[in-house]
């Protein structure tokens, strides 16, 4: 398999392609590409263009496409609505996980309990276009604003809902939740979510789930719950 870069602005149909100044030089001047090598270059929508170095450049580099190829899309698509945190570091250390394992939208929502540091989304959507890369991937996570928690429970609507929180009452193991379609998976930030938000999810019809005995970070709490749902 040849190395894979990612250019969201490239299109089926176009036959030559100059790669972006930061892609140049990680071709030219890190990996020491030069004229002929053949990479691999993905849109972030499902195509995978197959394309040979014409001229190595560390700014510019111009690359042929020679053929591309489509990449479905899994039928199972996850949208994790996660609380902002105040460390900031371990919110893109799962954003960066969640890509990895094929995660289909990320939406950051602000609770009663939030504590988050400004969101910077440009940082973000770089932290997942690398994720992506890393993993091979042809399909970029849609990346959403932050929301309030009550405009995601009424914007967001899948087949599966759960919340999962940390309150005494009924709740459901994840391991028995069969989600092969959409879902909606919320997680709340370090104070969970207030009873009031449980209150408003479980009458829009999320079913509240545990992950377990001990009582998990928020990023923890996304990443298990993401490998405990997820369909391969």
């Amino acid at each position: 398999m040849y190395p894979i870069f990612t250019s969201l602005h490239l299109h089926i149909g176009v036959n030559q392609f100059t790669l972006s100044p930061e892609t140049s030089k990680h071709c030219v001047q890190v990996l020491r590409m030069q004229e002929g090598t053949k990479i691999d270059i993905t849109n972030g929508m499902g195509a995978v263009f197959n394309a040979t170095i014409q001229t190595a450049h560390k700014a510019n580099s111009l690359v042929t496409i020679e053929r591309h190829q489509s990449v479905a899309a899994s039928q199972q698509k996850i949208t994790l609505g996660i609380s902002l945190l105040k460390n900031a570091v371990r919110l893109e250390w799962l954003f960066e996980k969640a890509t990895e394992m094929g995660i289909h939208q990320i939406v950051p929502i602000i609770c009663e309990r939030t504590i988050h540091e400004r969101f910077k989304m440009d940082r973000m959507q770089n932290i997942l276009q690398s994720a992506m890369i890393q993993s091979q991937q042809a399909w970029l996570p849609l990346l959403c604003e932050p929301i309030e928690f009550d405009a995601f429970i009424h914007k967001h609507k899948a087949s599966v809902n759960l919340i999962a929180h940390c309150e005494t009452s009924e709740k459901k193991n994840i391991k028995e939740i069969i989600a092969r379609d959409e879902v909606n998976l919320l997680i709340g930030p370090e104070g969970d979510f207030s009873s009031s938000e449980i209150a408003t999810a479980i009458s829009n019809n999320y079913t509240p789930i545990q992950l377990g005995p001990t009582r998990l970070r928020t990023e923890t709490a996304g990443i298990f719950a993401l490998s405990v749902l997820k369909i391969f």
